[in-house]
């Protein structure tokens, strides 16, 4: 049960960063079309939020890893016990 929790997780996170990546352009084509913006606001959005959703994105696939390490680990000290 509790891997399905994660596994969902992981989906979830992958839905989170396509929908910010589509955030990302839309805000950019609002930025540039405003009167006085133009390509350099948009080219600022577009590099402003890619940052953000590589960073967040990875803060979140991050914590994924660190769960499935320790579970692994756990997994090897349990079946060195056995020995």
């Amino acid at each position: 049960m509790r891997d399905f929790f994660i596994d969902a997780f992981e989906q979830l996170v992958a839905v989170i960063v396509v929908l910010m990546i589509i955030a990302v352009i839309i805000a950019a084509i609002a930025a540039g079309s405003q009167r006085g913006v133009g390509l350099a606001g948009a080219i600022a959005v577009l590099v402003g939020g890619g940052i953000y959703v590589i960073v967040m994105g990875g803060i979140m696939y991050l914590g994924l890893g660190i769960y499935r390490n320790t579970q692994r680990t756990t997994e090897a000290l349990e079946a060195m016990a056995r020995k």
